[in-house]
């Protein structure tokens, strides 16, 4: 293992990435990061995101700032930093020189189900705001700066088979499972973005990753055209996601 190994997770919002974070810092090795780019991404954009002064108070708003910290001293000096990133966050101006640095990882869930559930929380959805658009030109964009794709990892295939996906995870990473990884207690962690109180309800009472879901999500109207329209994105990563 290259020290301090720096894992960015790149997902978009309603899917396993909190589960995930749980999962890693419960190893006992591991320092975790949420969302470091959520209080520059609110305060550039000025949309209204529930508890957003809170999130602009409490976080870091300067994006270069951000960015210079995420490659600097590893919290707790732990050998292993998980940042748990979301795609729309980086915004098309924020420098991207740095995210080679990182082991990359993409995240991926069927719009469809980003969507059912997002809507929950917030009133309104552009592809933009799940991030798969995003998701797919970063990908890309790791390919040109590295010439290997990062690994695409999706939540379905994910939660049908936590243990091997995660033992895979940490031999590609170079590091050792440990079956800390597969339950963790409930309730909050300090690690928790500010935001937590408004996203994070079920991963608060989780001890474990849950059973996928066995039903289609019912989408209509707008919300249907949205995950229509990102698609195309989703289809195209998916067929590009790691089997195991």
């Amino acid at each position: 293992m290259n020290s301090p190994l720096r894992i960015a997770m790149w997902s978009g919002p309603r899917n396993i990435s909190t589960a995930m974070m749980r999962a890693w810092e419960n190893r006992g090795d591991c320092a975790v990061t949420d969302e470091p780019l959520y209080a520059a991404f609110l305060s550039d954009t000025k949309l209204d995101h529930p508890g957003r002064e809170a999130i602009i108070s409490a976080g870091e708003a300067n994006h270069k700032k951000v960015i210079s910290d995420l490659l600097g001293n590893v919290p707790g000096n732990q050998g292993i930093w998980y940042q748990k990133h979301m795609t729309h966050h980086l915004l098309p101006n924020y420098a991207r020189d740095w995210i080679p640095k990182l082991s990359n990882i993409l995240l991926i869930r069927n719009p469809s189900e980003v969507i059912a559930s997002y809507v929950k929380s917030r009133a309104t959805v552009t592809p933009e705001d799940i991030g798969i658009p995003q998701q797919r030109k970063l990908y890309d964009e790791i390919i040109a700066a590295t010439g290997t794709a990062a690994p695409v990892i999706d939540a379905g295939d994910f939660l049908q088979a936590p243990e091997k996906y995660l033992r895979a995870l940490c031999e590609y990473l170079n590091i050792e499972f440990t079956d800390r990884m597969l339950r963790w207690p409930s309730g909050r962690r300090e690690s928790d973005g500010v935001w937590a109180p408004y996203w994070y309800a079920a991963v608060e009472a989780s001890t474990g990753f849950e059973a996928p879901r066995t039903s289609a999500a019912s989408l209509s109207g707008e919300a249907a055209l949205v995950a229509e329209a990102c698609r195309s994105d989703y289809d195209f990563l998916y067929a590009k996601r790691w089997r195991i």
